[in-house]
């Protein structure tokens, strides 16, 4: 499955297709994606989810999607990069840096259904779609005010349609300091740092948590656990303060031997035997 890439911080992109002419794909930016015309089914992580005029659908990194056209369809593609808002944080409002608008995009729940908008609020949409279509013309279009403001009250119409639906958004994507708080804090409860469960807790979809984790802390989530989980044994081992057994028990092991497997793979040597060698240091150091 191929993956797309985007240099420039935003495209604007309008155009019809009988057939869409990618296949299933993922890509590296966020989407907006409207529908002028037409009909079919966008296949959206593995969801299925009918479309037709007027609808709206955002993607984002890690998201693989594919239009399955029955009616020949015009599309508006908005194409935007991580960098596109964070370089426009001082025109942002307060409302929208407390929820980022890439953070809303990453709701998984959006990926599961099709917003609903009334009047009128689909005429809205559609005329503001219009207006940044029309902008496009101009070289300045990724850095012009106009169309980051017409740009950020789609996000005002998708914030408003799911309070609507009763889906709650506003805390999306964790932000870097809550999610590693997060995991220092659960690190003793294996269970709650599984992916399933972190991602949900932070509404995160799992399908892309792991990208996501990899791309901001440029270390696989698995790596990262164990590596802040073998730290804090070492420290344990050292004090010389607990037994095996209770080491075992505090980090959510099944039992010493578990333990002792685990420490020897990151290791290379088991965790009696780096007790022991680390003793004469503290001492000496004492």
């Amino acid at each position: 499955m191929p993956t797309l890439k985007q240099f420039n911080t935003l495209v604007i992109l309008e155009f019809e297709e009988k057939h869409f002419h990618l296949p299933t794909h993922s890509h590296t930016y966020y989407e907006i994606v409207y529908i002028y015309k037409g009909s079919g089914i966008h296949q959206l992580n593995h969801n299925c989810i009918p479309y037709k005029a007027g609808d709206l659908f955002v993607i984002s990194p890690e998201d693989e999607h594919y239009f399955d056209i029955k009616k020949s369809t015009h599309f508006a593609y908005i194409k935007f990069t991580d960098s596109y808002f964070s370089s426009k944080n001082h025109l942002v409002t307060d409302e929208f840096l407390a929820a980022k608008p890439e953070s809303i995009m990453c709701n998984k729940l959006l990926k599961e259904m099709k917003l609903v908008l009334d009047e009128p609020c689909k005429t809205i949409l559609r005329n503001t779609v219009d207006n940044i279509v029309a902008y496009n013309c101009h070289n300045n279009v990724a850095s012009s005010p106009l169309v980051f403001y017409q740009i950020l009250s789609i996000f005002g119409l998708i914030k408003e349609a799911v309070a609507k639906m009763d889906v709650h958004i506003d805390h999306g994507l964790a932000d870097k300091e809550r999610l590693i708080s997060y995991i220092h804090q659960h690190i003793y409860e294996p269970e709650l740092t599984q992916i399933k469960h972190i991602s949900n807790h932070f509404n995160i979809a799992v399908s892309y948590f792991s990208a996501y984790f990899k791309r901001n802390f440029d270390i696989s989530y698995r790596e990262y656990i164990n590596t802040y989980r073998t730290a804090l044994i070492e420290k344990r081992l050292a004090s010389g303060q607990l037994t095996l057994k209770q080491i075992a028990q505090e980090f959510g092991f099944t039992d010493e031997s578990h333990l002792s497997h685990f420490f020897k793979n990151r290791k290379k040597i088991s965790p009696a035997s780096y007790a022991k060698d680390i003793s004469p240091l503290q001492e000496t150091v004492n």
